[in-house]
């Protein structure tokens, strides 16, 4: 009884010691001056491009995008584990009927009286329930929660990377269509040109080099168009694929397109850090709900060094004829409680709840580095979409002085001034700034979108409090 006592006693100091309170609190972040108003209109950004094909694509693959359907189904397993894990909050109820026919021996010492045949019926119903005493079931179900709370924000952020990517791509689109359309422009002026210098060349006005000059020129611009049509080809067949269409319509893409990129608007961004810029991230809300869910796997873990309590109960019949099955003699009930303290498991327990530690400490990791990685992504932005800015002031001006060095040159070929390899180089550098200045709205565009994604832009914290 000695020895007894005391293993009871290093039992329950060793679970008072092991369910010492576990830190819940988020881990502390130095942050910078987050001193900006939130920015209006980021829960649906894209309809700040004024272009109805855009935002019709983006409403498509946020409804249809396999992967984002992937993420939606992943929700409802998460759901469906929290109501297995919470299930074990109640009692568990069950029928049962069995009916059993046996032959004893008649060649064994004593020989009993009685037929040798025998029949045996039962039924009833038999129930059996776990008295959460300590805590444990309902911490499972709680880390459950928290688990399905992650999931569903990490549905959110690929909603936003998702809408993200079509615009992305949708922009490739279009700057693809302009540098087609240029490219097709300026072969037909090079054709036109190669007629004129043959027209010279015949009427002895030039010589056979400035003739193969044009000729060489004018390749150089048709050998651009197929490598174009390729990418365009691609890209749409990419957009079809992101909004979830079938293989058919991947393989045979049809995108609209709305507004031309030269003369798409260019929404503006205030300066600053947005004060909400933390709470808008669902990949840094994901690990919050992460970090509670590690928090209550420790409690769970924990809370097996306390006895458990589990309470039972039968209530039926039991007879050898089945027709007495159901009389008053044949009831039966019964009711019983046991407990279960563990003593020696060889650090079992110890082992799970150093395991449990040792997740949420790495969950705690990966929430400072989800915070550090949302301030690079927004200082990244920031300085892209500024710098893609002023690229794009540089190349429109760039592009304009060509055109008018384009014309000065030809006007002065025309005249005899200046030499035909002149008018050239003049019109290659005009066609290179032109598609450099595409290349540099494109580059506009693509970085206001990362920046709307850095700021977690494309979901509504409102509609999803309200979802829950």
């Amino acid at each position: 009884m000695t020895i007894l006592r005391t293993l009871l006693a290093a039992a329950i100091a060793a679970a008072l010691t092991a369910c010492a309170s576990t830190e819940t609190k988020l881990p502390a972040v130095d942050v910078p001056a987050l001193d900006a108003a939130p920015v209006a209109g980021i829960d649906r950004w894209w309809t700040q491009f004024n272009d109805p094909q855009l935002t019709a694509l983006i409403e498509e693959a946020l409804a249809s995008n396999l992967d984002l359907g992937i993420a939606v189904l992943r929700i409802e397993e998460a759901r469906a584990n929290l109501r297995i894990v919470r299930s074990s909050l109640y009692p568990a109820v069950e029928a049962y009927a069995g009916a059993d026919r046996s032959r004893r021996s008649n060649a064994t010492e004593p020989t009993f009286p009685g037929p040798l045949t025998s029949n045996f019926y039962s039924a009833g119903l038999q129930a059996s329930y776990e008295v959460d005493l300590f805590g444990r079931v309902r911490a499972g179900a709680n880390a459950a929660q928290s688990t399905l709370l992650a999931t569903r924000y990490n549905t959110e952020t690929v909603r936003t990377v998702l809408a993200a990517q079509v615009a992305t791509t949708y922009f490739t689109l279009l700057a693809l269509d302009a540098e087609l359309q240029i490219s097709r422009d300026t072969l037909v002026s090079r054709d036109e040109s190669v007629s004129l210098q043959r027209m010279r060349y015949d009427a002895g006005l030039i010589s056979e080099f400035d003739l193969r000059l044009a000729e060489a020129d004018r390749a150089s611009v048709a050998a651009s168009v197929p490598p174009l049509e390729r990418s365009r080809a691609q890209t749409e067949a990419a957009l079809a694929s992101l909004a979830g269409r079938s293989a058919r319509a991947v393989f045979t893409p049809v995108i609209m397109r709305g507004a031309v990129l030269q003369e798409m608007p260019m929404p503006d961004v205030p300066p600053g850090l947005p004060s909400d810029v933390l709470t808008r991230r669902p990949d840094i809300r994901q690990s919050e709900a992460q970090l509670a869910a590690a928090n209550a796997r420790i409690a769970e873990a924990r809370a097996q060094y306390f006895p458990s309590l589990i309470l039972t109960g039968r209530y039926g019949s039991e007879s050898s004829e089945l027709a007495n099955l159901f009389s008053g003699p044949a009831l039966i009930w019964s009711v019983a409680a046991s407990a279960l303290q563990p003593i020696f498991e060889g650090g079992r327990i110890s082992a799970q709840v150093d395991a449990a530690t040792a997740r949420r400490q790495q969950v705690e990791l990966d929430y400072l580095q989800a915070v550090q990685s949302a301030f690079r992504d927004t200082h990244d932005a920031l300085v892209a979409h500024r710098s893609a800015r002023e690229s794009f002031i540089a190349q429109d001006e760039r592009r304009s002085l060509y055109a008018q060095a384009y014309m000065l040159a030809d006007a002065r070929y025309r005249s005899g001034y200046v030499s035909y390899i002149d008018v050239l180089d003049t019109q290659r550098n005009l066609l290179e700034a032109e598609r450099q200045r595409v290349l540099a709205l494109r580059a506009r565009q693509v970085a206001l979108v990362d920046l709307y994604k850095a700021l977690g832009g494309g979901w509504s914290p409102e509609q999803f409090a309200e979802a829950r």
